[in-house]
C-alpha cells in the first residue's frame, strides 16, 4: 500500500507524456490494463519493469494493438450555447 502513491504518480506521468494513452484497474485490484505506447513487445515490457509495483504484478501480456480507438480520444461535441 505504501508504494501506491508513487506508483500512480509514475503512471501519471506517463499519461502526461502520452506514454500510456489509457490505465485501468479493476474493483477487486485483481487485474489491470494499460494502453502503451512503444516501437515492439520489448520496448513495452521495458516500461511496464520501471512500474513501481512491478514486483507485485504476475502474469503480465503485451499484445500489439491494431486498432485503438475511444470517445476520449475523439473531437469534443461542439456546444452552441
Amino acid at each position: 500500500m505504501a508504494i501506491i502513491p508513487q506508483h500512480r504518480t509514475f503512471i501519471n506521468q506517463l499519461l502526461a507524456e502520452h506514454i500510456i494513452e489509457a490505465y485501468a484497474i479493476s474493483a477487486s485490484r485483481s487485474r489491470g490494463w494499460a494502453i502503451i505506447t512503444g516501437e515492439d513487445e520489448d520496448a513495452v515490457s521495458a516500461i511496464v519493469a520501471q512500474f513501481p509495483l512491478y514486483s507485485y504484478l504476475r502474469g503480465i501480456e503485451v499484445d500489439e494493438l491494431f486498432i485503438f480507438d475511444s470517445a476520449a480520444s475523439r473531437f469534443p461535441h461542439i456546444s452552441l450555447n
